[in-house]
């Protein structure tokens, strides 16, 4: 779908399909320099991540490995208390492994930081951190990302596997939610 299709919902567009290739093409080039030679397991973290993770896989010019996880945080109301439940938890064994995890958006970086942690205790080699976007204004901890396609203004944007009550996953760019929409 494009961003044109569902211009009335939205308020500004962020990135277009051929801005968000070129960054993901730039961040494989970084992640290829720092996994020449070794054999990185790619894990997704679902659903926003899918077409994160079907696009940097298929621009790497290196053997990977991919899996996918499922993670949900809980609270009062629409807030991450941090708290997080596995949905769908891994198939590989991490133990010796080279891990990078694929996110769409780093928001109020919780539930990232907990999967980090949870990954190295499963006896990872290394765990790092990709992520499309990034809400510093949002950031309730520190979260150590080594690689960040861009830095976002802390709105509510959807596309390009972001949604909004399973909306707009499908558009080829990125764009900010009208407020008319989901207030």
């Amino acid at each position: 779908m494009e961003l044109s299709d569902v211009s009335a919902d939205l308020t500004e567009v962020l990135f277009t399909e051929e801005q968000i290739h070129a960054k993901i093409a730039e961040l494989c080039r970084a992640i290829e320099a720092d996994y020449a030679g070794e054999r990185v397991l790619l894990v997704g973290v679902l659903r926003g991540a899918v077409m994160v993770m079907a696009d940097l896989a298929r621009e790497l010019k290196l053997h990977i490995d991919m899996d996918w996880m499922a993670v949900s945080s809980y609270g009062a109301g629409t807030q991450s208390s941090g708290v997080v439940r596995i949905l769908k938890d891994l198939d590989s064994d991490l133990h010796g492994r080279k891990v990078l995890i694929v996110e769409d958006i780093i928001d109020s970086g919780l539930t990232l930081s907990w999967l980090k942690k949870n990954l190295q205790a499963r006896g990872a080699e290394s765990v790092e951190i990709c992520a499309l976007l990034r809400k510093p204004e949002a950031a309730k901890v520190q979260v150590d990302v080594k690689y960040i396609g861009f830095e976002i203004p802390n709105a509510f944007v959807v596309g390009y596997g972001l949604d909004y009550a399973e909306k707009y996953r499908n558009l080829r760019g990125i764009g900010v939610l009208a407020p008319h929409i989901y207030a």
